[in-house]
Formats: structure tokens, C-alpha cells, sequence
């Protein structure tokens, strides 16, 4: 099996193991066929449909808490289900593809990516019914103002979803890398806001719990952006069969 996994060693001296792998030779492609491009195309249109819900679901959960609408909040939570079925149904076409024996090996990485990217899409969505858990908590509360850069935050999380779901859909890595790239830009929001609401409790505690309550909507954006680079890595290895994942070199 060893054959099948050659690693680059790059030349900054990095361990094989902080190295990117060169996986063009996990799945040998002798004498293999290729899936049904029809299965192929339904196992990508179900995925891209799932994170369609999933960006829907962010954007709706924020702008619940931002116009304290609790109604909006509540259908995001009611239509959560509607993304654990949509998991569960890709599941099922990845099990029927991975049936079909001696596949090559680009639609068997396109199934594998399918088959990781669909639990990641709903923990996104958690996320975002997290947040509109928040929201209806913090509607029925005196409204604190401002809401920092929560909005910029959220769009900008909303915006690296929808660039990776457009990576996956033409297989572009270059694409799926120039948004692992955007998560910088969550981070530093994430650490202004952090600060802001921190400053915001220092100086009045009467305001302390709901500032809590945004700060934890914030770290709930931050993990969203975590969680599309996840997908963005994943995006990588299925368009190179190169795995990226802990290499920030390779990126």
C-alpha cells in the first residue's frame, strides 16, 4: 500500500508529515472505468443544493437577530431538518457510486469529497441555527447597539460559502485556494469584535449578558469560515489529488 501514498518532500525541510501529499496514486487507474457521468452530476447537484440551504440558513439566522425578527430565527431552526435529510440522501448516492467497482480514480475522489463535505455543510447549518437561537433570545431583550461588525461578519462567511460551492462545482482548486485564503479576513473581524464586546461589557454591566450573547454569535461565524476551508481543502484533493490539510506551504 505504501506505493500508492509518495509524499512530496518540499524543500523548506518540512516532515513528511507537515507535507503536502501527493495523492494522484490513491486510487490506481488501470483498467478502471468511469462512473455514470449522470450519478456524477447528481451527486454534485445534491451537494450544491444542500450548501444552497446551508448559505440560506446563515443569512437568515443573522438578519433575524439584526431586524429582531424571532420569526425569522424560528424557521431557520424548523428548516434544519431540511438539511440533515438532504446529508442523509447524499449519503446514500455515495454508497450507491462507491458500489461500482473499479471506477477511476477522479470520480472516486469526487464521491470522497462528496462524502466529507456533507457533514461539514450540516454543522454549518448548527451554527446557523445557533445563531438564531441567539437571535431569539436577544429579541425579547433591549436592543444593544451597535451590532460591531457582526453583518460584515456574516456576509463575508455567507460570500466563502458561496465561492467554495462554486469551486466544487467546476472542480477548481485555484478558486477552492484563493477562499482559503478569505478566512484571514473572518478571523480579524472575529478578533475586533471580540475586543469591542469585551470593552462593551468593561464599561457596563447592565449590558454584559446580551454582549455575551453576540460574542458567541460571533465565534459561531468564525467557526462557519473554519469550516469552509475545510471544504475549500477538500475541494483541492478532488480537483489535484493533493492533500493540503495542515500544510499552510502547500497552499
Amino acid at each position: 500500500m505504501a506505493d500508492f501514498y509518495p509524499v512530496n518532500k518540499l524543500e523548506s525541510g518540512l516532515s513528511p508529515r507537515a507535507s503536502a501529499i501527493n495523492a494522484q496514486y490513491f486510487f490506481p487507474e488501470d483498467n478502471m472505468r468511469s462512473l455514470p457521468e449522470s450519478a456524477l452530476n447528481q451527486l454534485r447537484d445534491h451537494v450544491l443544493l444542500m450548501g444552497g440551504e446551508v448559505e440560506n440558513a446563515i443569512d437568515r439566522a443573522t438578519r433575524a437577530l439584526i431586524e429582531r425578527d424571532s420569526e425569522l430565527a424560528e424557521a431557520v431552526l424548523r428548516d434544519d431538518d431540511r438539511v440533515d435529510a438532504l446529508e442523509l440522501e447524499a449519503d446514500q448516492i455515495c454508497v450507491r457510486l462507491l458500489s461500482m467497482h473499479s471506477s477511476e480514480a477522479r470520480d472516486l475522489r469526487l464521491v470522497v469529497t462528496a462524502i466529507k463535505i456533507t457533514p461539514i455543510l450540516e454543522r454549518i447549518a448548527d451554527h446557523a441555527c445557533n445563531i438564531a437561537r441567539a437571535a431569539i433570545y436577544l429579541n425579547d431583550e433591549p436592543q444593544l447597539k451597535p451590532y460591531f461588525d457582526l453583518p460584515k461578519m456574516s456576509w463575508l462567511a455567507c460570500e466563502m460559502l458561496r465561492l467554495s460551492l462554486d469551486a466544487f462545482a467546476a472542480s477548481d482548486a485555484n478558486a477552492a485556494r484563493a477562499v482559503i485564503e478569505r478566512d484571514d479576513e473572518i478571523d480579524r473581524l472575529y478578533d475586533r469584535i471580540f475586543h469591542d464586546l469585551l470593552d462593551r461589557m468593561s464599561r457596563d454591566a447592565a449590558a454584559a449578558g446580551r454582549a455575551a450573547r453576540l460574542l458567541l454569535v460571533a465565534k459561531h461565524l468564525e467557526r462557519i469560515g473554519d469550516y469552509v476551508t475545510d471544504i475549500c481543502e477538500l475541494i483541492v484533493y478532488m480537483a489535484e489529488a493533493l492533500v493540503i490539510k495542515h500544510s499552510q506551504i502547500a497552499r
